[in-house]
């Protein structure tokens, strides 16, 4: 849609056209996706080894230290926010503020952005370029061979670094408002279970599954449509420009998401 500024008004209409496919594509390749992941035809010895290898460099080779950035900054954000709660009287509702705001949504976001700015868009010339010369059977054989691997290997990454990170997180909440006490999990626990009721907990886990297949789902869209519809491009949009439209796509997504998720919580 940003095209539309630079482009002469007797071309909106065909960029319109081609702004609504693009989203089309990008939903029924989501659409693919799931029924192939819950097609048992797709579960071969070599699909699983192509799942398992994706989920292990993008999952258990960054957990570690992902896990340990979140919680040096989250143990910042815990720290900022209980002194201030504290200054202003108010630290009875720190640890709530810091579950919310934590745990509920920045972990989730930043787990989600972090995949999608490492695995998700490497859009570059030699993953295009392979892609581009195939013919559409064998673009077909290649796509159902990898599609479900890389998306549910995102997927995965996202809920894994999202849960490991809000479990530290609970744990570094609760040894700076009690210390090493255990005499505070009764009102720790009374707390946490009054933010995590039944429909905020049923919220944040869609919300993490939705970052989830956005992040998988988009930036393969993104992929796919650079060689098998470049032709059908507008004039003035090339192959590898197509980084842009799809990282812009993704963050919208997940901006929407999120926002959709504040409403129904706070509105």
């Amino acid at each position: 849609m940003i095209g539309f500024l630079h482009t002469r008004p007797a071309r909106w209409l065909p960029q319109l056209g081609h702004w609504l496919g693009s989203w089309w594509r990008m939903l029924l390749l989501g659409a693919v996706a799931l029924v192939l992941a819950f097609s048992p035809a797709t579960y071969t010895r070599a699909h699983r080894h192509a799942t398992s290898t994706q989920i292990y460099f993008g999952t258990w080779q960054v957990l570690p230290w992902f896990t340990v950035l979140a919680a040096l900054v989250s143990l910042v954000i815990i720290r900022i926010v209980l002194v201030t709660a504290t200054s202003y009287g108010l630290s009875k509702f720190a640890l709530e503020m810091v579950v919310r705001v934590l745990v509920l949504e920045l972990i989730p976001l930043a787990a989600a952005l972090f995949v999608a700015l490492r695995a998700g868009l490497k859009f570059n010339v030699a993953s295009i370029a392979p892609l581009a010369t195939m013919q559409a059977p064998e673009l077909r054989s290649r796509l159902r061979r990898s599609l479900v691997a890389e998306v549910s290997a995102n997927a995965f990454s996202v809920l894994t670094l999202a849960m490991v990170s809000s479990i530290i997180v609970l744990v570094l909440a609760y040894l700076n408002v009690y210390g090493l006490s255990p005499w505070g999990l009764g009102d720790y626990t009374r707390t946490v279970g009054r933010v995590f009721d039944p429909a905020v907990t049923l919220g944040f886990a869609l919300k993490t599954v939705l970052f989830g297949f956005a992040v998988a789902v988009i930036p393969a869209a993104a992929l796919v449509e650079i060689h098998r519809y470049g032709s059908a491009r507008p004039r003035g949009h090339s192959a590898l420009s197509s980084m842009q439209p799809g990282a812009v796509r993704l963050l919208f997504v997940l901006f929407v998401i999120e926002a959709g998720s504040l409403a129904v919580k706070y509105i």
